[in-house]
Order: C-alpha cells, then sequence, then structure tokens
C-alpha cells in the first residue's frame, strides 16, 4: 500500500519508490534532489562539475536546462544529455513536480500552471550554486516550453539563450483540434498509460524497456494527478486564469532579443505548425539557423535526439 506523506503546509503527495527506475538501463544518471515548497524535486547532471558534485566550479561553463512535458520525464532527453555534456556543456535536466522521481501531489486542485512556474523558479534558486557562474539556455518542449517561457519572460536576466521544440504559449485559444482530442481523451481514459501516449506520439517506434520506463513514475492512479491534470492547464480559453500571465509573458518575449531558436518537428500534430509563428513573433529567432526534422512527432527527442543537440552544439559555437 502506498504511503501518503505530507508537507508542512499540509498539502499530501506520494513518493514512486526507487525500485520502479532500477530495471532502467539507458539512463544511468543518478538523482539529485531540491526541496521546492515542501515537495522533493528530482533531477540529474552531467558534463562538467566539481568533483565532490555539490557545486559547480566558476569557471564560466554554460548550463543547459532540458525542461520535458507531459506525461514524461527526464528520461526523454537520455539521447541529448551525451551530446551536449560531451561538446563541454553542464547539463541539468529535472523532473517537474508530478513526474519521473519527483513527488507527486495526490489532489489535482495542487497543480496549477502558476504553481509550476513557481516550483521551477525556486528548483533554480536551489541549484544556483551547482550551475555556477556560466550562462543558463532553456531547451523547452510540450509543457518544458510552457513553463520555460513564462520563466524566461519573468525573469528574463536569468536565461541567456533560448531553444524551443514543439512548444506554444496560449492566451486563450486552443492550439488546434489534436490538442482538444487529447484533452478530452485524458480525462475520459480509464487508465492513463503513459508508455503508450508517448509511443503514440513519436514517428519511431519505442523499444518495450522505453514504454516501460515511462510507465515507471506512475505505480498506481493515485501518482497520476498530476498526469492527469497537466491537459487541463492549457489556457485555451479567454477567461482561464492563466491568460493574463501569458498575455504579459508574451509581451516581454515580443521584444526578446537574445538569441533564440527553433527546432521542429512539422510532423506533430498538434503543434507541428507552429514554428513560423514562434519566429515571427520574438525577435531573437531573426536570422537563427532553426532547423525541422523528419522523421519526427510531438516527442521530437525520442525520434531525432541526438541530431537536436548536435544543432544545439553547433549553435552554440
Amino acid at each position: 500500500m502506498t504511503d501518503i506523506l505530507t508537507t508542512r503546509d499540509g498539502t499530501a503527495f506520494v513518493r514512486t519508490p526507487g525500485e520502479r527506475f532500477a530495471a532502467i538501463d539507458d539512463y544511468p544518471y543518478e538523482p539529485r534532489y531540491a526541496t521546492v515548497d515542501g515537495l522533493r524535486m528530482a533531477y540529474v547532471m552531467d558534463g562538467p562539475d566539481a568533483p565532490d558534485g555539490t557545486a559547480a566550479p566558476d569557471d564560466g561553463t554554460a548550463t543547459i536546462l532540458l525542461l520535458h512535458g507531459e506525461p514524461t520525464w527526464g528520461y526523454l532527453y537520455r539521447k541529448m544529455i551525451p551530446v551536449l555534456a560531451g561538446a563541454g556543456h553542464r547539463v541539468m535536466v529535472p523532473d517537474l513536480i508530478g513526474f519521473g522521481r519527483s513527488d507527486k501531489p495526490v489532489e489535482r486542485s495542487a497543480y496549477t500552471y502558476a504553481a509550476h512556474v513557481e516550483w521551477m523558479k525556486d528548483f533554480l534558486k536551489a541549484t544556483a550554486s551547482e550551475r555556477g557562474s556560466g550562462p543558463l539556455h532553456l531547451f523547452g518542449q510540450d509543457w518544458g516550453g510552457l513553463i520555460g517561457l513564462r520563466l524566461a519572460a519573468e525573469n528574463p536576466d536569468l536565461f541567456d539563450r533560448l531553444i524551443l521544440a514543439n512548444t506554444a504559449l496560449p492566451v486563450g485559444d486552443s492550439p488546434g483540434a489534436g490538442f482538444d482530442f487529447w484533452r478530452q481523451f485524458s480525462q475520459d481514459v480509464p487508465f492513463l498509460d503513459c508508455g503508450r501516449l508517448v509511443e503514440n506520439a513519436t514517428a519511431n517506434e519505442l523499444s518495450e524497456a522505453a514504454i516501460e520506463a515511462y510507465r515507471a513514475p506512475f505505480p498506481e492512479e493515485l501518482h497520476m494527478a498530476g498526469a492527469r491534470q497537466f491537459p487541463l492547464l492549457v489556457p485555451v480559453s479567454p477567461d482561464d486564469p492563466a491568460v493574463p500571465a501569458n498575455k504579459a509573458a508574451w509581451e516581454v518575449l515580443s521584444q526578446w532579443t537574445k538569441p533564440v531558436l527553433t527546432l521542429w518537428a512539422p510532423g506533430d500534430p498538434v503543434l507541428g505548425g507552429l514554428q513560423p509563428f514562434m519566429i515571427e513573433r520574438i525577435p531573437g529567432a531573426a536570422g537563427q539557423p532553426h532547423a525541422q526534422f523528419e522523421p519526427a512527432s510531438h516527442f521530437i527527442q525520442e525520434d531525432q535526439g541526438p541530431a537536436l543537440a548536435e544543432s544545439i552544439t553547433t549553435w552554440l559555437r
């Protein structure tokens, strides 16, 4: 029986047992943990680091923050981390609250768009010493972009470059029929099989081991409040509580002149057509070597992970 824990402020949460991840042999990174709002957030790091692993050297090395979305976790970046770290970049990959090896509040009401932005802001404060003095670059896909773009707009001095892949920042309108179908499906389906969901949103076939890795964080429905709630948090109606904050973010992003790169899968049935919009809307995207990848679908990291990472390292050089 799963133990339900409680934070000091009374938030009930569960913690996925570590043995659920023991059989995953293609994500060899030991988790580290930061505390945000009384919850444990897991993350991994690779690349240049201090010998004791507790603080980064003050060497100016860039840190690339890789943010995942729904219903994945840091495992999504296993094909990109070795390439980025091998090129000399420090890589930081957190599991969002409610996902991966991070704690999972059991009440769906605990998950809001604003809460995820605050959790990530607190996470970056808690791990500042490990990043060192170098610049911070954001890579955001799916909800990683929805959260990351808000984070960047609200803390513009924190980020040096933005890298966007198959994401959006809605202000009261739906990304399209594909998203509308997914939103309804996510609420109606009796069992949200996250492994199969990821496979269905890739162009390439996933191994059974990879499918099981995406299932690992969710041993039972009690652990899935975040995965269930995320689709409902996308602000697709004008009266959504996140719309004012997203509009404010766009006011900042529409004048953002620091470099922005978009790496896109046009074959994504939900967000595949949004790359031109992002390029046109954000000034820092002008003249950058934007790219498209095929075959690839929504989870472009699964389909084209090494190629994505190579594009990033070439751009940063």
